[in-house]
């Protein structure tokens, strides 16, 4: 890695890891008695702060997808089913713009597709974000039609709107996409377009007959059979109770809102030394340690938690970091540490950390 892409990718883990710090800030203010004016300041940074987000996550994956590096986690998907959440995470902004959103599938109504739906999914976000951002009025339909094509399938998706997109003379040319409708919407456009692509698929678009304009994609896919449901085991009567060890009070707040959304209750440490007094009170069903901090780093605290008696040694700890190569993790793995969670944080991958040490469900420490 050449150190001006060593840079942009330490930036990159530095301006997530501080939305994360807001967007957790924010959501804890959301939950204080304020005035209107206060509230409507904090709806304001949450949306921003999401916006920088959604166009930092679209920039890396469209980078990704570039160097034909984007990962696809095809699996059994119901057809339907997407078009029903295209529909719950399109409808409210459309109303929001004047527009009416319409979405339909067409095909049989228990059609099971071997795809990523995400990926399916942020083509449709594309392809609709830009149709969003060009109609002032009238309607916008969205559709996915499913046929069978000898053992597989053919899907045809639309997106067909009402707007005024004459002044556009180039449909692909992302820089004056970007120009009239601002970088996220240009961004959505472009991973959609790299993610049929990528999945051997080819994209239209077409002018309608009145106005606006119609961009239809197409993708082949395996069929699939629906796998049986594995019944759920019922929560245990106590939440884990979780230390978080870490000198950085953004990262601290994240992780223990990370924690209350997983029913699990939580204290903090700003240090080694503090994290292994904690940990001699026996209270803790489980310590998310940070690795490197002042006095005592992380790898010296869960070498002389493990050198306490009984159980009180034998608490799972899970390394919080921002250097997780597989070097660094069989280090920590060494020095004690049940697992390691990167960072920034994203909530899928603390959950599987917090499975794997304290069984499937988090809340079962007890």
């Amino acid at each position: 890695m050449s150190l001006p892409e060593f840079f942009i990718e330490r930036i990159t883990d530095e301006v997530r890891l501080q939305m994360d710090g807001v967007l957790a800030l924010a959501q804890r203010l959301t939950r204080q008695p304020l005035g209107g004016d206060a509230q409507t300041c904090v709806a304001g940074i949450t949306e921003a702060a999401e916006t920088v987000r959604r166009v930092l996550e679209s920039s890396i994956e469209l980078k990704a997808a570039t160097n034909q590096d984007l990962p696809f986690s095809p699996e059994p998907t119901l057809l339907r089913e997407v078009m029903d959440q295209v529909q719950q995470r399109w409808e409210t902004r459309a109303a929001e713009n004047g527009v009416t959103l319409s979405v339909s599938y067409h095909g049989h109504p228990e059609a099971m597709a071997l795809l990523d739906a995400s990926r399916l999914m942020q083509v449709f976000d594309g392809f609709i974000a830009q149709a969003v951002a060009g109609t002032r009025r009238g309607g916008i339909e969205a559709s996915l039609k499913a046929e069978t094509d000898g053992e597989g399938l053919r899907l045809e998706g639309r997106v067909r709107d009402s707007g005024d997109r004459s002044s556009i003379q180039d449909k692909y040319d992302i820089r004056e996409i970007e120009a009239r409708f601002g970088l996220e919407t240009a961004l959505g456009v472009a991973l959609g377009h790299r993610i049929v692509k990528s999945l051997g698929g080819k994209i239209e678009v077409e002018p309608n007959a009145g106005a606006g304009e119609t961009v239809m994609f197409e993708l082949k896919a395996a069929a699939a059979v629906a796998q049986p449901e594995i019944p759920e085991e019922a929560p245990a009567s106590r939440a884990a109770h979780i230390l978080i060890v870490d000198d950085n009070a953004t990262n601290r707040m994240v992780a223990e809102t990370l924690c209350e959304m997983f029913d699990c209750t939580a204290e903090t440490a700003e240090d080694g030394l503090e994290a292994v007094e904690a940990a001699r009170t026996g209270r803790f069903d489980l310590i998310l340690m940070d690795i490197k901090m002042p006095r005592m780093d992380g790898v010296a605290a869960s070498k002389a938690i493990r050198a306490l008696p009984g159980r009180l040694g034998r608490v799972p700890i899970i390394a919080l970091t921002a250097n997780a190569d597989p070097e660094d993790a069989a280090g920590y793995l060494k020095a004690g540490m049940n697992g390691v969670v990167e960072k920034p944080m994203k909530p899928d991958n603390l959950l599987q950390a917090l499975q794997a040490a304290l069984g499937e469900n988090p809340a079962a420490a007890a």
